[in-house]
């Protein structure tokens, strides 16, 4: 009976957002502690398959990592190419050192899975990036802009929505990118997450009144 409940309650939700807009690129922050059974990691397949279903078109997942070594990195970047070859979307996975595209068959849905590639750096490789150029004679100083150093940087897409399961903090990921971002926390641990919860999320956003910046 309770199965029951809660599968009409889902199709409630999915009824009310369906007449809304949805949010066209939402950013999932995780923890690395978060990730260390196969569950964890299968949550992060349906995770991606519940945004295909409600018709989202860019999920970007950040993984923050407690251990910033290379040699971590490289586990978890292996783990999610075998685990994400044949998810229902576009996949990159993103480290400081390397950019890996795990399928790029022009799907519906991109998927950005960025393992510790923090805002703080991206920005400043977008800045050493510009840099050089103006000391070469590429760009005179004074034709530094914003659209300059959008120009530079690794992720393009200006998130809509911002989901942080389980703490109240952010991390650094995207500072330059989602600062008109719709902020989204919930106290449910990443292995409790269902879908219901994710539809929550959408719901909250479609009632918000955004005003980017003004």
């Amino acid at each position: 009976m309770k199965e029951i409940i809660s599968a009409l309650y889902e199709r409630r939700i999915i009824s009310q957002i369906g007449k809304e807009e949805l949010p066209k690129h939402i950013i999932l922050v995780i923890a690395e502690d978060d990730l260390q059974t196969n569950k964890a990691f299968n949550k992060l397949k349906e995770f991606v398959f519940w945004g295909s279903e409600i018709k989202i078109s860019r999920i970007t997942v950040y993984i923050s990592m407690i251990d910033n070594e290379e040699s971590s990195k490289n586990i978890y970047s292996k783990l999610l190419v075998e685990m994400m070859s044949c998810s229902q979307a576009d996949v990159t996975i993103y480290t400081e050192s390397e950019k890996i595209e795990v399928s790029k068959d022009g799907r519906d849905l991109t998927l950005d899975i960025s393992i510790g590639f923090g805002g703080k750096y991206e920005l400043s490789a977008a800045i050493k990036q510009i840099m050089r150029k103006v000391e070469k004679g590429e760009v005179k100083p004074e034709d530094i802009d914003e659209k300059m150093v959008e120009s530079h940087l690794i992720f393009k897409s200006e998130p809509d929505l911002i989901i942080r399961t389980g703490g109240e903090r952010l991390t650094n990921f995207l500072i330059w990118q989602a600062v008109y971002s719709e902020l989204y926390f919930t106290d449910v641990n990443w292995l409790d997450f269902r879908k219901i919860d994710l539809l929550r999320a959408v719901r909250d956003y479609q009632k918000r009144q955004r005003r980017f910046g003004e």
